[in-house]
C-alpha cells in the first residue's frame, strides 16, 4: 500500500476497493471521507443538502398548529424538512393504511392519518407517515391541525434519515403521550415497535406486528406491509 495509492482514493481516481489495508493501518493514515469497515473502506455519508437543514423561525408553536407550513416540521423554534418521499416510501405507507385502516373501520375504533396531518408532540409538532387517532379523542377544530399527540405514530424511514433522530422521533411521541410507536425500515424489512424507553422491540419478517390495547384486535404480518 503507497501513499499515492490512498491519495487516488482520496481525490475519487482509484476504486476504495482496490485498496488492501488493516485496520491498524487505516488508524494510522486515516483515508479521508471514508470508514473502515470489516476490511473495507467505505464512503462515508455525504452531509445534509441545505433543503434538509432546519430552518430557525419567529413562529410559535401554536402559530405553526393555525398556518401549518407544508413540508415541514416544528422543533425547538425551527422549522424542519421533513424527508422527501421515495417510490418504496410511498408503497410502504399505503400498505399500512390498507391493513390498518379495513381494521379500524370496520370496528369503529378512530381515524386514521396520512403524512400531511400535523401533531402537536410536547413542545414540536409532527407529521407521523401514518397515525391512527381512536374516537374519543377525536375533537377539536377539523381545519387546523391536532392540538395532541395520536394514539399510534407510524414512521417509515427514508433513505435521508439519520438513525439517531428516528429514534430521538420516537421516543419524543411516547414522552408526549403517544402509547404505541412503529417505525419500519425499508432495507430490513424490519418493524421496530416502541412502547416506552425500555419497552422497544424489533420484529422481522417471520413476526406479526399486532395493535396490541391500542388498536384493539389487528394484526398483520410484517412480510405483507414490504410487499
Amino acid at each position: 500500500m503507497k501513499q499515492w495509492e490512498i491519495h487516488e482514493v482520496e481525490q475519487g481516481i482509484r476504486p476504495p476497493e482496490s485498496i488492501k489495508m488493516t485496520l491498524e493501518e487505516f488508524l494510522e493514515h486515516d483515508v479521508e471521507g471514508y470508514e473502515y469497515i470489516k476490511g473495507k473502506l467505505v464512503l462515508k455519508s455525504p452531509p445534509l443538502p441545505p433543503e434538509m437543514c432546519s430552518i430557525p423561525t419567529t413562529m410559535t408553536l401554536e402559530e405553526f398548529l393555525e398556518y401549518d407550513v407544508e413540508g415541514y416540521e416544528y422543533a425547538n423554534g425551527e422549522l424542519v424538512p421533513m424527508a422527501p418521499p421515495s417510490r418504496e416510501h410511498g408503497e410502504i405507507s399505503v400498505n399500512v393504511i390498507r391493513y390498518l385502516d379495513a381494521h379500524v373501520y370496520q370496528n369503529k375504533l378512530g381515524r386514521l392519518y396520512t403524512a400531511e396531518t400535523t401533531f402537536q408532540v410536547g413542545e414540536r409538532t409532527a407529521k407521523p407517515d401514518v397515525a391512527f387517532v381512536a374516537t374519543a379523542r377525536l375533537t377539536g377544530d377539523k381545519t387546523k391541525g391536532f392540538s395532541i399527540p395520536p394514539d399510534l405514530a407510524i414512521e417509515v424511514v427514508s433513505p435521508s434519515d439519520v438513525q439517531s433522530r428516528i429514534a430521538e422521533k420516537a421516543l419524543a411521541y411516547l414522552n408526549a403521550g403517544t402509547r404505541l410507536v412503529w417505525v419500519l425500515e425499508p432495507v430490513t424489512k424490519t418493524v421496530t415497535v416502541y412502547r416506552s424507553e425500555t419497552d422497544i422491540k424489533m420484529l422481522t419478517h417471520e413476526d406479526t406486528l399486532t395493535g396490541e390495547d391500542v388498536v384493539p384486535g389487528f394484526s398483520c404480518a410484517v412480510a405483507q406491509l414490504f410487499e
